[in-house]
């Protein structure tokens, strides 16, 4: 634990934001140390070390952007999304006892898998609070098999979050922020040529992930939220873990003519929560908006930027699947609606949707300072449709 009291600052203002990033690293992220790892001076490489020292000192910003450099050198993978999938969760299956297994597993067919939320609610599966550090590591071995680089660092920032809440509500009522309170649930038994899944949810995250004959790699629904969607006071005073998704949501709303915003923007109050919430099924929302068509070349490059940033939430081989089925689809056919205020302060939301997929985001709540976004498939949420079609032809009617 030496390497993590390094540079303890002094003074009362200081010791407490050191304190709090030093619990940060120890209770949510998978820097947190345990007591059969090697210490970081002797077993990690350089770049790693360096990023050590930065979260150790640097604002959230400078830490955000370090960490996107680090895991960007350490995810070298030589295997397809499915095959490490399957890898990680056995891994991870085998270290558990009987009794956190049989708190971890469903069936494939159990209604557990779509019962998905992002609310501080009661949950199944395996959390990481009831896991050995041996145990946390490999279930953020496999949460690593299915995100990216936005995607790792947005959830170690929203899991953190949960630290910020606990003190702006006073730990009222007890225990309901908790960064520990993340849970891996693995559906049907991990297979290399058959259908199972997995999913890692908590407070603010939820992230399905469905391998349909131990090779189709489905990651909807999938869902980040931060409250505060701007820290406003505290250590990591002016953290937007969103803010990319916030800002490009902004530009390009502000980059339309008067012509094009009578299109795109169908009220000018926005809705209280995302319109889908947390339904098991979803189809294309009314009004549509303004499709890519009627855009501008700068215009539709802000657009897909944003659709790329959500599937950037996903490893690089399940985003650039995706995007090719989008693409195939129609990039022209890709519309983007608008309701609310047009700056930041003001409540807030948009949807991009195209034949296939859909997105949104709001920032309604808590006087506009706390974000909801999801990404859905149409025919892909939980895998649904190519697993009814793969049912269908193992059981025909008779």
């Amino acid at each position: 634990m030496g390497w993590l009291n390094a540079q303890r600052p002094r003074g009362s203002c200081a010791k407490r934001a050191w304190r709090k990033t030093h619990q940060v690293s120890a209770e949510c992220g998978w820097l947190r140390p345990n007591k059969n790892r090697i210490a970081p001076s002797a077993a990690l490489p350089l770049l790693w070390r360096f990023s050590l020292t930065i979260f150790m000192r640097s604002t959230p910003r400078i830490l955000l952007a370090t960490l996107c450099v680090c895991l960007s050198a350490s995810f070298v993978r030589a295997h397809a999304p499915a095959v490490d999938m399957l890898e990680a969760a056995k891994a991870f299956l085998g270290k558990l006892s009987p009794a956190q297994k049989a708190k971890a597993t469903y069936a494939l067919t159990d209604a557990e898998r779509e019962n998905w939320n992002f609310v501080p609610i009661a949950r199944q599966g395996l959390p990481f609070k009831e896991m050995s550090a041996e145990q946390h590591d490999l279930a953020a071995a496999l949460l690593r098999t299915g995100l990216g680089q936005r995607g790792i660092v947005r959830a170690e920032a929203i899991m953190a979050m949960e630290l910020v809440l606990k003190e702006l509500e006073n730990n009222l009522p007890a225990g309901r922020r908790d960064p520990t309170n993340y849970f891996t649930t693995i559906f049907g038994e991990p297979s290399a040529d058959k259908s199972w899944g997995w999913r890692f949810e908590g407070h603010h995250l939820s992230f399905n992930f469905t391998v349909v004959d131990g090779s189709h790699v489905f990651f909807t629904p999938s869902f980040i939220g931060s409250n505060p969607g701007e820290v406003m006071a505290g250590p990591r005073k002016g953290e937007r873990v969103l803010g990319e998704e916030e800002d490009l949501g902004l530009a390009l709303i502000n980059s339309l003519d008067e012509a094009q915003r009578k299109i795109a923007v169908f009220d000018a109050k926005a809705p209280g929560e995302i319109i889908t919430t947390n339904k098991h099924r979803v189809d294309p929302l009314s009004p549509a908006g303004i499709a890519a068509a009627q855009l501008q070349p700068a215009q539709k490059a802000k657009l897909l930027e944003l659709v790329k940033v959500y599937l950037s939430r996903c490893r690089t081989e399940i985003a650039d699947a995706e995007f090719a089925s989008i693409s195939a689809a129609g990039l022209d056919k890709i519309t983007f609606a608008w309701a609310g205020g047009f700056a930041r302060g003001v409540g807030t939301y948009y949807r991009v949707q195209g034949p296939t997929f859909l997105i949104e985001f709001d920032n309604t709540q808590n006087n506009a300072n706390h974000i909801h976004t999801t990404l859905r498939d149409f025919k892909g949420d939980f895998g649904h449709d190519l697993l009814a079609e793969h049912y269908a032809k193992e059981h025909p009617a008779k």
